[in-house]
Formats: C-alpha cells, sequence, structure tokens
C-alpha cells in the first residue's frame, strides 16, 4: 500500500522536504488537551489547534478518517484563548486559588503587550504549563490539483520511528467544511487509504509509549 502511495504522489508535485521539531504543553493535569486543544510550538512559531465545529454532520467514514480543527497562530490570541480555558477550569474547581487565579489574568491583561513575545516563556510558567511532548519530523510535502481545489498530502516520519500520511485541506472561517471533508475523501480513496480504520496520527503514538497515564485519560474522555 505504500509503495502504490508513493508511485501515485509521483505525478503529484513536491514542494518541499524539511525536518522541524514540536513542542507540546498543557498544565499537569490536562486541562487544555482533555477539552481538545492542542498548545504548540514548532521551531518557535506557536499554534492552537482548537476542536473545529461544522454546520451539519459528517457521514460515518469521513468521521473515521478526518480530523477537524481550528488553528489559531497568533501568539496574543493564543495567549487569551488559552488564559480563558483555564481560568473557566480554575473558577469551576474546587483546587483553584487566588494566587493562580491572579496569574492567569496577569497573562490575559499582558496578551496585547510587546510582553508577549515568541520568546518570551514567562506566560507559560505563569500559567503552569508544561511541555509534555517533543519530538522531530522529517516531512515531504506534495501538492494535488483537481478541479475542486487543491490538496496538500503530507509524509512524515517522526524521531521515535512512527512514520504516518496526512491530507490536509484548509477551510477559511465560515467556509463548506463538509466540501473539504469530501475532497479529503475522495483522494484518499485514489491513493487506496481505506475508512473502515483510522490511522494513529504522531500525537497518538507518542502518548501511547511515553505518557501512558495521559493517554488514558485521553481515551476516557474519547478525545483519541
Amino acid at each position: 500500500c505504500l509503495f502504490l502511495i508513493f508511485s501515485y504522489l509521483c505525478t503529484a508535485k513536491c514542494i518541499g522536504q524539511w525536518q522541524f521539531r514540536d513542542q507540546y504543553f498543557d498544565s499537569p493535569n490536562f486541562i487544555l488537551t482533555l477539552k481538545n486543544f492542542w498548545l504548540r510550538c514548532r521551531e518557535g512559531l506557536w499554534e492552537l489547534k482548537c476542536p473545529a465545529v461544522s454546520g451539519t454532520a459528517p457521514d460515518n467514514d469521513t468521521e473515521t478518517l478526518c480530523t477537524r480543527y481550528r488553528e489559531i497562530t497568533s501568539l496574543p490570541l493564543i495567549q487569551s484563548e488559552v488564559s480563558r480555558i483555564i481560568r473557566e477550569h480554575t473558577a469551576e474547581g474546587s483546587e483553584s486559588n487566588s494566587s493562580q487565579r491572579e496569574q492567569i489574568d496577569k497573562v490575559a491583561e499582558n496578551e496585547d503587550t510587546e510582553i508577549c513575545s515568541a520568546d518570551d516563556t514567562k506566560w507559560l510558567n505563569d500559567l503552569n504549563l508544561v511541555c509534555f511532548a517533543e519530538f522531530k519530523t522529517e516531512r515531504c510535502s506534495y501538492t494535488l490539483e483537481r478541479e475542486t481545489g487543491a490538496v496538500r498530502v503530507d509524509l512524515d516520519q517522526a524521531d521515535f520511528g512512527h512514520c504516518v500520511g496526512e491530507i490536509e485541506v484548509l477551510v477559511p472561517e465560515g467556509g463548506d467544511m463538509n466540501a473539504a471533508l469530501q475532497r479529503i475523501s475522495a483522494i484518499a480513496v485514489e491513493l487506496g487509504l481505506s475508512c473502515e480504520k483510522k490511522v494513529k496520527g504522531k500525537m497518538h503514538v507518542y502518548l501511547q509509549r511515553y505518557r501512558p497515564e495521559h493517554y488514558e485519560e485521553l481515551l476516557s474522555a474519547h478525545i483519541l
């Protein structure tokens, strides 16, 4: 199957091959990831993946094949959203304390100032966020041009031995999510991929191997 995929991609346009390091952050009690928010720093660039909500439910095959996220790449917006999530959790839980709330509020107040630079990690400490996963990936990316638009295919090999492919379509705010899911499904069929079984991503395998407690929590919450 892998040989057939590579053979098929020989007709696609290769847009680059590179290596990068990812670091993922969460609180010690997994506040973000248990709500399906994923805070990542990739080579100094921050991104927050948030659960996306589409207008209509996809079919079962598409649901098995695809994951959907809204991506925030502006650091001040990321800090604001993360602060909100943790602040709401802290207000609900019995573990909350005035000192922690003050630190969270301080980050929220500073979100639009120069203090919130990409190199400044003080906000991570203020929000009690720690790195729970770190790994390097070698990636080769392709684009496939179709009448409905371009589709990107990434082939990844992580430094802990897991290889995985990803078919990606970016949808603008307010765009048709289900149309994008159908495009992904169509490319998957062309590549000979099955919708019957969901492929484990890099993070899924990493947590299963190296963070089993975190992994079990996410399984119980039906995040993974």
